[in-house]
């Protein structure tokens, strides 16, 4: 067992001093990017916990052990961990069912079903979902973190209760048109600007630290000398005004209803989790030229989402922005994200007080530029291009996501993604009728010289199919459809199998209802080209037995040999 872990569990953070390139040097860099993308972080974490339905020292707590953890645990050099918008939909609707004590019970279950996708190898998979669901339920999540936002940035009055759903949302800001605040309006507008324009002045420092900065200030100077009031953190959640409690481990309370209540929350949580964490380690490695272990990533997040709710934390995963910023700052491996982790614990010891000067409407212009950052709208315009197939997949994630909820798109997503897997592979398999003159008598799948090919006979009362690809369902009813359109005798049935390459359990099923079928109708089947790799599967599933040894040949020409003894 220990070994089957070893081979699975490598974190990055482990082999770093083992290896012995680690130097001051190296060490220089990663100390002055884990600096700068901790204070990237800050405002993020707090706008993200807000967004989220709990308090901002939460989602700062989030940043800080989940972290330190991905870091330590992961498989990649360069992945920063920490709460990210991804969460912000599915976060706010578990508070709002189930409550805090809801949300720590689905965030350690989705850190189990991480763990445990890790183990089973299941790092890889999460490559092969199709590119425009995570393009639609990414841009479905923007849209609604742009939607949840507008009652801060229109500075709509604290106490007025949005609803849910996206639409409802929309109609109730509608309706409170009257009660826009301009004031707290332009210093929403002031954020933006300052957040989109501020990487002209500088990509060194982020434009939302730099809004952060000038929005407290700027509120603080307002309400001092010219008495303009203006909703902040501290007005939202007054009992920060007493100081930040310090972190305590919390004891979730479990119980058989909430549990079986959470497995669908948190599996959304895990998939979320993966497809972000990996997709943001995928990038990493194209950027450095460096290769992450999927699998150790995948465990490394699910003790992260274990571990972090017990202080009070929320779900986390690896956040591309900050890996890419951690990339061009200069940082060379996982310490980066254990000094961006210290960074923000000094600032939540000794600076988050200030904290409740923070204008939410601030926070809001913050989030407002993460949805836009999120929402993927070139890629969205340029997938709409595509077959309908896939315009069909983007619009029925983007829209479930919007109108529905995440939960129910990402299960719809990956079911989706499991149709189209298996469409496109039966895409690759295809069975031809064989005419005499196609009929080589050879095996190879390459015929140098067609002039210099010995061509076989086929006589009178056998017909021939070639299976091209993998055998698998669908494929059995396709040769009886040939057979009804050929419309001739036949006694003997030849299935040439030179280029199966496999065949599932589905496919030797399916190949025994077709000889039963044909059997019952007086014809014989004979199997040719069967790799000895299929041919193990037939005898396992005792094929060979219901069929008859005799009747299955690795060469055509033994095959054909056979057929003329049964017509004859």
């Amino acid at each position: 067992m220990d070994l089957k872990l070893n081979d699975v569990f490598k974190p990055k953070f482990f082999g770093l001093f083992k290896s012995g390139r680690y130097n001051r040097d190296k060490f220089i860099s990663d100390l002055i990017a884990g600096i700068i993308v901790g204070i990237i972080a800050l405002p993020l974490a707090i706008a993200f916990g807000i967004a989220s339905g709990i308090t901002p020292q939460q989602g700062l707590i989030t940043a800080i052990v989940a972290g330190f953890l991905i870091s330590f645990f992961g498989g990649s050099n360069f992945l920063i961990g920490g709460p990210t918008g991804a969460f912000i939909v599915i976060v706010a609707g578990i508070v709002s069912q189930y409550g805090m004590q809801g949300l720590i019970i689905a965030t350690i279950m989705a850190g189990i079903f991480l763990v445990v996708m890790g183990l089973c190898r299941m790092g890889a998979i999460f490559k092969f979902i199709p590119y425009p669901i995570v393009v639609g339920f990414t841009s479905g999540i923007a849209l609604t973190i742009f939607s949840t936002q507008m009652k801060d940035f229109f500075g709509l009055p604290l106490d007025l209760e949005v609803p849910a759903g996206f639409i409802p949302q929309w109609i109730c800001y509608f309706q409170n048109l009257a009660n826009i605040n301009w004031v707290e309006l332009a210093m929403s507008v002031t954020c933006l600007v300052i957040c989109f324009s501020w990487s002209k002045v500088t990509k060194k420092v982020p434009g939302s630290l730099i809004a952060l900065i000038v929005g407290t200030l700027a509120s603080v100077l307002l309400g001092k000398f010219a008495g303009v009031e203006f909703a902040t953190i501290g007005s939202k959640f007054p009992e920060l005004a007493d100081g930040l409690p310090m972190p305590k481990p919390v004891a979730p309370q479990f119980d058989y209803e909430t549990i079986k209540g959470l497995v669908s929350p948190a599996f959304t949580i895990a998939i979320l989790c993966a497809i972000e964490s990996l997709l943001a380690a995928m990038v990493a490695d194209g950027a450095t030229g460096k290769h992450h272990n999927s699998n150790t990533e995948l465990i490394g997040q699910g003790i992260a989402n274990i571990v972090t709710p017990l202080f009070g934390g929320i779900p986390a995963t690896g956040a591309l922005a900050r890996t890419m910023a951690s990339i061009k700052n200069g940082g060379k491996s996982p310490v980066t994200g254990i000094i961006h982790a210290v960074v923000l614990l000094l600032i939540y010891l000794f600076l988050m007080p200030y904290a409740i000067y923070i204008p939410l409407s601030c926070l809001a212009a913050i989030l407002v530029q993460v949805a836009y950052n999120m929402s993927e709208w070139r890629s969205f315009k340029y997938l709409l291009r595509g077959d309908r197939s896939d315009v069909a997949v983007l619009l029925i994630t983007f829209f479930l996501t919007v109108i529905v909820d995440l939960t129910v798109a990402i299960e719809v997503g990956v079911l989706l993604a499991i149709v189209l897997f298996v469409r496109r592979v039966m895409q690759t398999s295809s069975i031809d009728v064989l005419e005499d003159h196609h009929l080589a008598a050879t095996e190879s799948d390459e015929i140098v010289s067609p002039e210099d090919t010995e061509y076989l006979d086929v006589p009178a009362g056998v017909d021939v199919y070639e299976i091209n690809g993998p055998f698998f369902f669908g494929l059995a009813s396709r040769i009886e459809e040939l057979s009804s359109v050929k419309g001739q005798e036949i006694k003997v049935r030849i299935i040439r199998m030179r280029k199966v390459p496999f065949i599932d359990s589905t496919g030797v099923n399916n190949l025994r209802n077709l000889c039963e079928r044909t059997s019952k109708r007086g014809v014989t089947v004979i199997l040719s080209g069967v790799t000895d790799k299929v041919n193990a599967t037939l005898v396992k599933f005792g094929v060979d037995k219901e069929i008859g040894a005799d009747h299955i040949f690795p060469h055509i020409v033994p095959a054909l040999e056979k057929a003329k003894e049964i017509v004859k």
